[in-house]
């Protein structure tokens, strides 16, 4: 990648960590290190798996220790994952200020802002890191308007027709 650039697949569609998913695989393809942090889902230990296999082009983190999503915890247990996500959050500060990878997804980050885990200004000090050429995707249902000015694409991902 010649220029770094950060864009947000969002919407209510289904993809969104795909396409994600799918950028990361091409830019691996063309020699770019890619870096996956996920963030808020539950563990699919066949993905988790796969994508540990395309090291060391890819490398895939999560951080949270519970093998359930984010929201059907209880809160106690949220309590114990916000921490692990606060772990998540800075490392990827630290890949974005070490240029640790040629790209970034953060997936589901959008979805720390919605569940008030983190506020926009956590996503705006992760971004500042970033160098100039390095990109970053995030993921999530909804784009924070805070976070509009930050971003150079976004991609809406809708329903169109669902059976």
């Amino acid at each position: 990648m010649a220029e770094g650039f950060i864009r947000v697949y969002c919407g209510r569609g289904k993809g969104k960590t795909t396409a994600a998913i799918g950028l990361g695989l091409s830019e691996a393809a063309k020699g770019n290190s890619v870096v996956i942090i996920q963030f808020l889902k539950d563990r699919k230990e066949d993905e988790i798996e796969f994508l540990s296999r395309l090291e060391p082009e890819v490398k895939f983190f999560r951080f949270e220790r519970s093998a359930e999503s984010f929201e059907s915890l209880s809160e106690s247990d949220k309590k114990e994952e916000v921490i692990n996500i606060k772990n998540g959050m800075n490392f990827a500060r630290k890949v974005l200020s070490t240029e640790g990878c040629s790209l970034l997804v953060l997936d589901e980050l959008l979805g720390l802002v919605d569940q008030h885990v983190i506020s926009p200004q956590d996503v705006i000090e992760i971004l500042d890191a970033k160098d100039e050429d390095t990109s970053v995707v995030m993921t999530g249902i909804t784009m924070c308007p805070e976070l509009e000015a930050y971003v150079d694409e976004i991609y809406n991902i809708d329903i169109v027709k669902n059976r």
